[in-house]
């Protein structure tokens, strides 16, 4: 049933955290904040609402809205619900949106503008009490739906059963150790698994999430020091702001205690700064895919240890390092990433052929095993490097490189903000685009300095700000795009 406690569903994390703090602070918004009491009976009335719209168990329910206070209420309210939680980032543009409403088939979609009904109707059950009867629900059924792009032309929807959505959840609240006294500072939406979860995690620990969204680049550090930011997620672009801001700000830093990282590898020069600025913080390095959420994590409190490393398999999970035959490789050498684990989801919805060469069974054991497409290795002690996704390695001048290490070096130039490598094409050789106040002579000088000669890349274009994608990784495409038409 919904009610059900302590089970694997979704729900099942809030009604636990209501159990054991209903009156401390759940999330907030620029708008207001709900306790866990709170925002338990909204999510009830939510729950009503679509009962009453007519949604049920496995229908989907999918929403292009802002992450407020109001999304997190839906989303468990969905759950309750047994239906199927879609949330689609408000900046997907039509055509790739046309094409994740062909493929969810949402029995109740809601935009902007279908939101102000839907919502006073919930206010409405809210005030008089108003309950759904209980669905039942079970750990095997879908609870969310993750549109993803890669290497497909339309978003994949990644396919959250909550057996294995709430596995996660709590095998990295197990590492990370989010506690009640804490305030997650969240810039991430929820159409993205990292804002996601973020919401999720931050129940699991008790602790109060910030939803900053929608807050100004220039309140950034203000804001933070306003809510006593404690736990803030980070990509790297976010990272070097927070560490350009604080560097030019004399107020006493906001108590952050955690920063994590995901998306790309933080740059040293970003990490010493982050250090530099709030004084005792530790930044944790992780490594994941929405197919099955996070694989690793460096434990917080070996955050200065084994640079470049992205930490240990989750408990409960496994990594391995396959040959391109399959066959298992020892420590020390690099191959393809491959996580194992209850919190490998089952596959992308609607897309037999993209799920089994991703998802696929072990042959001794027949465990469903998550095939990354990312290259890394494990040293003696199980620690994983990741060396660079499939797109990011190749071969020039016989010598085989990854973008990562050639932005790497590039970030370690001082006046280079961001920096972005592309891959030798059929019309271009290796290149570089830079976001920062250097010549490109000197930051190809620099790059030589940093770099064996093969891996120099010949071509350099530097702009005032490097595009990223919706969630903070660069840009290839576009990156290609610009230094082509600089240098026709």
């Amino acid at each position: 049933m919904n009610d059900s406690p302590g089970g694997p569903l979704i729900h099942s994390l809030l009604d636990e955290a209501v159990a054991d703090a209903p009156a401390s602070t759940a999330v907030r918004d620029a708008a207001g904040a709900w306790t866990y009491a709170e925002l338990a009976a909204w999510s009830r009335a939510a729950e009503a609402v679509l009962a009453r719209r007519g949604v049920g168990r496995g229908d989907r329910v999918l929403l292009q809205l802002p992450t407020t206070r109001e999304l997190v209420a839906l989303l468990y309210g969905t759950s309750r619900r047994g239906a199927v939680f879609v949330p689609v980032n408000p900046a997907m543009k039509p055509f790739q949106f046309g094409s994740v409403a062909a493929n969810a088939e949402p029995v109740l979609l809601v935009t902007p503008a279908e939101f102000g009904p839907l919502w006073t109707e919930v206010e409405r059950a809210f005030a008089a009490g108003e309950r759904a009867e209980p669905t039942e629900v079970a750990e095997d059924d879908v609870a969310v739906l993750v549109y993803t792009s890669g290497s497909t032309a339309t978003p994949k929807g990644v396919i959250g059963p909550h057996r294995q959505v709430v596995f996660a959840t709590r095998a990295i609240q197990a590492v990370l150790g989010y506690r009640g006294d804490d305030v997650v500072f969240c810039r991430f939406p929820m159409s993205w698994d990292y804002g996601l979860y973020k919401v999720l995690l931050a129940c699991g620990g008790r602790s109060e999430i910030v939803l900053a969204d929608a807050e100004s680049d220039l309140r950034l550090l203000r804001r933070m020091r306003e809510v006593g930011a404690t736990v803030v997620p980070i990509v790297p672009s976010l990272a070097t702001m927070i560490a350009t801001l604080a560097g030019r700000d004399d107020q006493p830093p906001a108590p952050v205690r955690l920063f994590t990282n995901t998306g790309a590898a933080l740059p040293d020069a970003t990490i010493a700064a982050l250090r530099a600025a709030f004084p005792g913080v530790r930044v944790v390095r992780q490594f994941g895919q929405t197919e099955c959420k996070r694989i690793t994590i460096m434990p917080p409190d070996e955050d200065l240890d084994r640079p470049g490393s992205s930490g240990l398999p989750l408990p409960g999970t496994s990594v391995h390092i396959l040959a391109a035959d399959g066959t298992e490789l020892p420590a020390g050498d690099i191959g393809e990433i491959v996580a194992a684990g209850p919190h490998v989801m089952p596959g992308y919805w609607r897309a037999p052929e993209l799920s089994a060469r991703a998802f696929r069974r072990d042959e001794a054991t027949g465990a469903l095993r998550l095939h990354t497409g990312d290259y890394g290795r494990l040293d003696a002690d199980g620690y994983l490097y990741f060396e660079g996704r499939r797109d990011d390695m190749f071969k020039r001048k016989g010598i085989r490189m990854s973008t990562l290490e050639i932005e790497a070096a590039a970030m370690d130039i001082p006046g280079v903000r961001a920096a972005g490598a592309i891959p030798p094409s059929d019309t271009r050789d290796l290149a570089i685009c830079v976001e920062g106040d250097l010549s490109p002579t000197t930051v190809l000088r620099e790059l030589a300095k940093r770099l064996e000669p093969q891996k120099v890349p010949s071509l350099c274009h530097v702009v005032e700000e490097l595009p990223l994608t919706a969630h903070g990784k660069n840009a290839t495409d576009e990156l290609a795009r610009l230094v082509e038409g600089a240098h026709q």
